[in-house]
């Protein structure tokens, strides 16, 4: 009798326990976590060994009706030095950290990651196609770092209305769940389970728990305000606006905005492009990257998606700047085992698109099946753009993944109708644990046309590649290098045409060092071919058999000092092999404080026989080169303010060569119609400090000043002095963004 008392009184007391809240305070409190799913079997997957990993590691993981709790222990021995660097928000920093990645509808579909630095800092990712990470997205989470002499211990609460998931089916929801943790010193990564993102299949091979189902609601008011100075063209300006959240479960979740930012504290790199394929940016306007994941298709080609939120509030039809935006609206939600999206934006004045977008996706096992329809009317152009696309996944094993697309579009405009079709599939075959294969193809017809609210490179290809990786994790213990990943591919690219415009041989290996440090090398072998693009649907340009060696290195934080080098010695288009171009960069940074640091980047490119179009089949070859700087510090003040200040320049002095004509036959031969030699002064400059007055409320205090400038000095120097004087815009502002939770 009394052993059932106490059995009775043990059960009892666990359940009472299990049920306890949890205190997100960074101290594991045995009480609070008691009944928790309790984590050990945490093993190397950097180097991607499998082996345990050698400092031990411990998590907790827990269903509570305010969210997912999971809780860290990390041991560290003293022989291995801890990083004390304090970073902001999203930073890509080489620190001492944990991440938790949750897929909560596992289906592998679309992934969080929660990523907590042993001092406090966080960073907060979106997970789609497999292994694809965008810091552009950030969430409301809470979390808290403790540290002692044995390590450090970190819990998160991650609310169940943080991202759209299907209804649970009864008490319970299984989810897809992913913890590691990252050594800075040695570039170690533990995890469980024991996968790794350079793999083809990672967010979909996530560890199925079940856990209690629990539900949140939450109505959310973020108003902004923004003071602005112009001191480039004069007058003072007011913008008031506001991001509407609203999820009152996690089965439907609506999102708006009104006359959003477009994001005037964020400062994109600088960019010089003479091509014909277009320069891509993230996007960072919160309503763009919130409940974003579920409109990702990806045709595989590099970036190229369906849905390009930069097309919203870019260049407007009419050439006065940028639109701007009037109201948008997005709804997430499921139905069963089916997802949905919707997403709608207007933009003001008589010459403001109307955007649309209409996702789908439907979960059926081994397979999946989704759907994505865009629409896009212009009235200033009598322009109406739709796009239709149909993706599909199946894993009929572990080992084996094939991903499929199929898209189309239809244009009409008065004198420019047009429709375009285009396809794309991907294998994926995970041999054992050395070798794997791939193997891709593409077709995107002549006429495909999906960049009203997509981004697409180019159409009028197809492509086809077979690339086989080979993994090498068991390096001697007195080796430089901790692992190897060799990758070789050859490809061919054709237009539709039948033209070939690429066939190449690639060799890459990307290795982690054992001071926590990346390198890579790869060599791209090119056969003769013909640039299809060059006259933008001229004649095409014979390019000679050529080669491009490429090497990249970055070594994290030893001492003071981290540093990050890249470079490429390569053929050029007219003459191959002979005069070779080349590139390099070199960023090294000092770490005055853990909390302050300085870095000044400087590279150099020489690029002859640079062919720049001039208009029809005229290009001019060009002696370029280009000289830039990328340099700044940064002060982070705790977690919660930071001061930032970023220097960008790029200048760019290029001599006339040659004055050549393409000729039917590809050949490019020497003409008498003038063509003037070329410079371009480019300054992006920015001041920002940003004080967090709440999660996701801040204060901006802001200035930039930039410019562009291209004319026909080709003196480099005069370029690069000139970029310092460059004032088309030079403004600050402050702007003041604050979060209402009901």
């Amino acid at each position: 009798m009394h052993r059932r008392l106490a059995l009775f009184a043990t059960l009892l007391f666990a359940a009472a326990a299990a049920h306890a809240e949890v205190t997100i305070d960074g101290h594991i409190d045995p009480a609070e976590w008691a009944g928790a799913k309790r984590i050990t079997d945490f093993r190397d997957t950097q180097p991607m060994n499998g082996k345990p990993g050698s400092q031990p590691t411990e998590a907790w993981v827990m269903s509570t009706p305010k969210g997912l709790a999971v809780a860290i222990r990390v041991t560290q021995s003293a022989d291995i030095p801890r990083s004390r660097q304090q970073t902001r928000r999203d930073e890509d920093a080489m620190v001492d950290r944990v991440n938790v990645m949750v897929d909560f509808d596992a289906d592998g579909r679309v992934g969080y990651d929660f990523e907590v630095r042993s001092q406090g800092g966080v960073a907060d990712e979106v997970i789609t196609n497999e292994s694809d990470f965008s810091y552009d997205w950030d969430g409301r989470w809470d979390h808290a770092v403790s540290e002692d002499a044995d390590g450090y211990s970190v819990e998160i609460l991650i609310p169940w209305y943080i991202a759209p998931m299907r209804k649970a089916s009864g008490d319970t929801r299984t989810i897809g769940l992913y913890v590691d943790r990252v050594i800075a010193a040695t570039g170690e990564r533990m995890a469980w389970p024991a996968i790794a993102f350079d793999r083809g299949r990672f967010l979909s091979s996530f560890q199925r728990i079940e856990v209690p189902a629990y539900s949140q609601s939450l109505f959310a008011i973020t108003p902004y305000v923004v003071g602005k100075v112009d001191r480039a063209h004069g007058g003072t300006s007011f913008e008031q606006g506001a991001d509407i959240l609203w999820k009152p479960n996690g089965q439907t979740q609506l999102t708006a905005t009104i006359n959003p930012d477009f994001g005037q504290v964020e400062s994109d790199d600088l960019v010089v492009n003479f091509s014909p394929e277009e320069t891509f940016f993230t996007d960072k306007r919160p309503f763009f990257t919130e409940n974003q994941g579920i409109f990702d298709f990806s045709l595989l080609d590099d970036y190229s998606q369906l849905v390009y939120t930069r097309r919203v509030g870019g260049a407007a039809d009419d050439g006065n700047g940028a639109a701007d935006i009037s109201t948008a609206v997005k709804v997430n939600g499921s139905v069963g085992s089916t997802s949905y999206g919707i997403l709608a934006a207007q933009e003001k004045g008589d010459a403001g698109r109307t955007f649309g977008a209409f996702r789908l996706l439907q979960n059926a096992g081994t397979q999946s099946f989704g759907l994505l329809a865009t629409r896009v009317n212009h009235p200033y152009l009598d322009r109406d753009a739709n796009v239709l696309g149909l993706d599909h996944r199946w894993q009929p094993n572990e080992r084996f993944t094939i991903t499929s697309n199929v898209v189309g579009s239809k244009i009409d405009q008065p004198r420019n109708n047009s429709d375009g079709l285009g396809a794309t599939s991907i294998a994926f075959w995970e041999m054992n644990d050395v070798w794997s294969q791939q193997w891709l193809g593409m077709y995107f017809g002549k006429r495909l046309d999906i960049d009203d609210f997509g981004y697409l490179p180019r159409s009028d290809m197809e492509y086809l590649h077979w690339e086989v990786r080979q993994r090498q994790a068991n390096l001697p213990a007195d080796s430089t290098y901790a692992s190897h990943l060799w990758r070789y591919r050859i490809s061919e690219q054709k237009n539709t045409e039948g033209v070939v415009v690429r066939q190449r041989l690639r060799i890459q290996r990307n290795s982690q060092r054992r001071d926590g440090g990346d390198e890579l090398w790869r060599l791209d072998a090119f056969t003769a071919a013909y640039d299809d693009l060059l006259t933008r649907g001229g004649n095409n340009q014979h390019t000679p058999p050529s080669a491009k060696l490429t090497y990249d290195r970055t070594r994290p934080r030893i001492g003071r000092w981290a540093w990050e080098a890249e470079g490429f010695v390569s053929g050029n288009q007219l003459t191959g092999y002979h005069r070779l171009g080349y590139y390099f960069k070199f960023t090294p940074t000092y770490f005055v404080t853990d909390a302050f640091s300085v870095f000044a980047g400087a590279s150099y490119e020489w690029d002859p026989n640079w062919l720049i179009w001039q208009h029809d089949n005229l290009v001019g070859a060009y002696d370029g080169r280009t000289v830039g700087l990328d340099s700044g510090l940064n002060w982070n003040l705790g977690n919660k303010q930071e001061l930032r200040v970023k220097l960008q320049t790029l200048a760019v002095g290029a001599k006339l060569r040659r004055r050549l004509e393409i000729t039917p036959t590809g050949a490019a031969v020497d003409s008498d119609e003038p063509v003037d030699g070329l410079g371009v002064a480019n300054l992006g400059f920015q001041i920002r400090y940003r004080y967090e007055i709440a999660p996701l409320s801040n204060l901006y205090v802001v200035y930039n000043r930039g410019g562009y400038a291209e004319d026909t000095d080709d003196e480099l120097d005069g370029q690069f002095r000139r970029g310092f004087g460059l004032k088309d815009v030079e403004e600050g502002l402050i702007k003041v963004a604050y979060r209402l939770e009901f």
